[in-house]
This record gives structure tokens, C-alpha cells and sequence, in this order.
């Protein structure tokens, strides 16, 4: 048997903070009249820090009477004191910080490279000081822009970017932040929404068509024209043509000609999934659009796919199932077949419920990707509109048809395909599943 006692550690690195004996560092934060000396053991310094590591065996301070001294002016005594203690006991309250003090305190750790503190600043502010990152969203994406580390407040800036396309911010935005925006792959926006923020930043910056023309020559060829519907490009994009390159003006004309325009786009909307990709995602949209035309004629829809259940996260279970997906709506079911690329799934237009019993529609459809790596090897087939076109029952997971499509939670990996309700895709009768995801399908129609 074995016993930790971490809570006693801490507090022992806590008082040895505080005694005065073998302390071999002096460190000068903040200046002027706000200067505080402040001493340390190298050897926990380096421990925790590969800053201070690499500052004291590379000869980057100076030594005097055997002692490293250090000076960081950019750093405010109150700031360093926080930091130091977290460094030699792991501990820190980030509750009466305001958004400003927190700021410079994630600036702070950065340059002192302690991940774990630059981790806890960045979750705190997104938990629970959201309002203060809103209100300066601008400010916040300079900061992540020059700090790589900055991950996680990079992902909340890039879910919340509608803050700043959607509003007067952006006018103000300085080119490079906007060209880094630009040249994203998780944008939660539509590529129409991306279009009119740069068009309104562009005419910001100049008046003049031509001036305007030579501002966002640059930024063109990161727009993903393709991915923007017909009727909004008429409305929103054709009036700007003429700062579009000629090809670029071809090649948009031909591809919204064929019938099937092949997919060489990727949308900017990032999927949480670990078997799918930004690519999948386009193709089920597409395939979800072929039955939805007829129904939003006076608009364009939009979908966003949102990760509802994960069977290897959430359990592989019926209940965990329900619990998760019942009454979210339209969904996409995708699974990853054992040992193979191979994908399969179906969408339910309707929504999934425990009410054991079937729904018809002529919407829903069930797939195959031979592949996942090869889109070419992508099939579906709709519904018949049979009374079972899905069946929702409390014992089962997603049921397509009369099994043409299903989960078997007696065997909880096992997967069926037995042609009724649908047109037959080749797939095996039976399939040993790695995992299975649902995603919920927002439509938005603008």
C-alpha cells in the first residue's frame, strides 16, 4: 500500500519560501519606487521553470558573491510575489483579480514559461471572467497573436469571432491580426459572414474603389468563395467583382454551373470529432441541402454540427445513448467500423426519443465511406418514406429503417445492415464498431 501526502509537501515548499537560509538567487521585480528585492533557491526555480533553468546554466544573469541576480522590471513586485509562491508550492487565488491585473499576470508567466499558471490564467478568464474578454476582445487577440502558448484563448477567440465580424471592431483591426483571422480553418462563422467583415474593414481603410481594390488585394485569395452559396454571392460578393481577380471570377461562374460541383473547399467551422474531418462534415452538408431546398426556398441555410454523444467517451450504452441525443433534433449518426477506414452512419431529420416506435420520412438517409481518406468512395441512399424510417426505441441506440442501419446493445460494438427501408448500400450484415459519434445539426437559415 502506498500514501501520497501532496497538501504537506506544499505547505513545507511554502515555508521555505520564507526562511532566509540557502537561498543563492536575488530577484529585483518592478522599478523605481515600486521595486521589491526578493530572494530564492535556484534549484527550485529550475525545477519548475525552464526559464530560470536556462537563465542560470547559460550564463544569462549576472553572479556576484555567489548569488544569480535577476532583474525584471516589466514585472511588478505584487505580480512576482504571486508567482513565486505559486512556483515553490503550487498554490494561487485568482479570485479577486480584475481582467487588467489578470492580463499582465498571463504575460507575466509566459515570459517566466510556467505552463500550469499559464494554463489556470487562461481557463479562468474564459469561466469566469468572460464579460471582461468581450469587452476587450480586440486587446485579447493582439496578446494571443504574439503568444503561442496561448491556446486555449486562442480557440475561445476563434469560437467567439462573430464579436468582432459582427460589429464596428472590426473596423479598427489592424491588418496582420486580420490577415492571421483570415488565414484560420476554425472560424465559427459562415465564409459570407468572413466576406462582409473584410469588405466593411476594407472600405474603412479607404473610400476610394481603387484604394479599396489595392487594400484587399492581399486578403483575396484567403477567401473561400467556394464555400459561399450562389444566392449570397449575387447579393453580397457580385457588386465587388471587379477587385476579384479574372480567373478567380471564372472559376466561382463554373464551379455554381455544374450540376454537382466537385468539393475542393473546406468550410472554416471546426467539428469536435476523432473520426471525422472539416471535409466529411461539407459532404453531409451537401447531401442534408439536396432535401432541404425544396423547403427554404427564400433563404440559404447554413448547418453547424454539433458534438452531442461519443459512444467511447460517454458510454456505449443505451441510457447514455437516450440521455445525450433524445429531443436535440435533427442528428447525425457516424461510425468508425474496427480495424478498417471504413465509415457508415445516417442523418435523422426528425429527432431521436424513447417512445418505441418508428417515424417516417423521406429525408433521412444512411451511408458508407469505404474509405474515410478517399471521399470518392463516399454512397448514400435516402429513405423510402417507410413508417420505420426511423425507429426510436428506449433498449436501442440509432435504429435506421428495419435495421437497415443499427446498434445491437447486447453486443455493444456490433453493428447491422439488413435492407428494408432504404435502397441497399453494400455494406457487410454485420460490423464490429471502434466507436460511434452523433452530432446535433443546427440549421441556420439567413
Amino acid at each position: 500500500m502506498s500514501f501520497v501526502f501532496p497538501r504537506e509537501i506544499s505547505n513545507d515548499y511554502e515555508k521555505l519560501l520564507e526562511v532566509e537560509e540557502d537561498q543563492d538567487v536575488i530577484i529585483y521585480a518592478g522599478e523605481n519606487e515600486n521595486l521589491k528585492e526578493f530572494r530564492a533557491h535556484s534549484l527550485i526555480l529550475c525545477t519548475r521553470s525552464q526559464y530560470f533553468f536556462a537563465a542560470f546554466y547559460n550564463d544569462w544573469v549576472e553572479k556576484k558573491n555567489g548569488n544569480f541576480i535577476l532583474k525584471k522590471p516589466n514585472i511588478s513586485p505584487q505580480l512576482f510575489k504571486i508567482i513565486l509562491r505559486f512556483i515553490y508550492c503550487g498554490k494561487i487565488d485568482l479570485t479577486n483579480f480584475q481582467g487588467p491585473e489578470m492580463l499582465k499576470l498571463l504575460t507575466a508567466v509566459d515570459e517566466l514559461n510556467i505552463q500550469a499558471l499559464i494554463n489556470c490564467v487562461q481557463k479562468y478568464l474564459i469561466n469566469d471572467d468572460e464579460k471582461f474578454l468581450q469587452q476587450n476582445f480586440t486587446e485579447i487577440l493582439q496578446i494571443v497573436y504574439h503568444n503561442e502558448l496561448f491556446t486555449e484563448l486562442l480557440s475561445y477567440c476563434l469560437h467567439k469571432i462573430e464579436i468582432l465580424f459582427n460589429s464596428d471592431k472590426i473596423l479598427s483591426l489592424e491588418a496582420h491580426l486580420l490577415e492571421f483571422l483570415l488565414k484560420q480553418d476554425d472560424l465559427n462563422l459562415d465564409e459570407i459572414e468572413v466576406w462582409e467583415g473584410l469588405v466593411r474593414w476594407g472600405l474603412a481603410q479607404a473610400r476610394e474603389l481603387d484604394l479599396f481594390k489595392e487594400i484587399l488585394y492581399k486578403y483575396i485569395p484567403l477567401i473561400r468563395f467556394y464555400a459561399i452559396p450562389l444566392e449570397d454571392y449575387n447579393n453580397k460578393v457580385k457588386s465587388y467583382e471587379q477587385i476579384l481577380p479574372k480567373e478567380l471570377r471564372e472559376e466561382i461562374s463554373k464551379f455554381h454551373l455544374e450540376p454537382e460541383p466537385s468539393l475542393n473547399f473546406l468550410p472554416r467551422r471546426f467539428v469536435d470529432s476523432t473520426i471525422i474531418s472539416r471535409k466529411h462534415v461539407a459532404i453531409f452538408a451537401n447531401w442534408i441541402a439536396k432535401r432541404d431546398r425544396g423547403k427554404y426556398k427564400n433563404c440559404k441555410v447554413s448547418y453547424k454540427f454539433n458534438l452531442l454523444f461519443r459512444a467511447s467517451k460517454d458510454g456505449n450504452t443505451a441510457e447514455s445513448f437516450h440521455a445525450k441525443c433524445d429531443n436535440k433534433g435533427a442528428t447525425l449518426v457516424v461510425v468508425k467500423l474496427n480495424d478498417s477506414e471504413r465509415l457508415v452512419g445516417g442523418y435523422n431529420p426528425l429527432f431521436w426519443d424513447s417512445s418505441n416506435s418508428g417515424k417516417n420520412t423521406k429525408d433521412s438517409f444512411i451511408f458508407t465511406f469505404e474509405n474515410k481518406k478517399n471521399f470518392r468512395t463516399a454512397e448514400f441512399v435516402y429513405s423510402y418514406n417507410g413508417q420505420f424510417s426511423i425507429y426510436c426505441g428506449s433498449f436501442n441506440g440509432p435504429v435506421f429503417g428495419y435495421n437497415d442501419l443499427s446498434v445491437n446493445y447486447n453486443q455493444p460494438d456490433t453493428w447491422y445492415s439488413y435492407s428494408g427501408s432504404y435502397p441497399r448500400l453494400d455494406l457487410p450484415h454485420i460490423m464490429i464498431a471502434n466507436d460511434y459519434e452523433v452530432f446535433q445539426v443546427i440549421r441556420k437559415c439567413v
